[in-house]
């Protein structure tokens, strides 16, 4: 997953909950200006501890797994779904 992907991920999620950019960045003392670069990949400098936080207030976690050359299961199913 690259960053743009990632800030995708993570808008979708966003806007399943209902939460605006505002009340996000509000809540985790971010500007909205670095959310919005996240979420349209633009933000490439945005510390690790940034994205935890993003993700962990999302309900999601990050996690590190072995690289493989074979599509993942949710890379399946997202090709699928287009």
């Amino acid at each position: 997953m690259n960053t743009v992907e990632l800030g995708q991920q993570i808008r979708q999620l966003r806007l399943a909950a209902g939460i605006s950019q505002q009340q996000m960045s509000n809540d985790l003392a971010l500007s909205r200006a670095t959310l919005s670069g996240l979420e349209k990949g633009r933000s490439g400098d945005i510390g690790i501890r940034k994205i935890i936080k993003i993700l962990d207030y999302l309900g999601m976690e990050l996690t590190v797994v072995d690289k493989s050359p074979f599509p993942t299961f949710e890379q399946i199913r997202e090709e699928t779904n287009k």
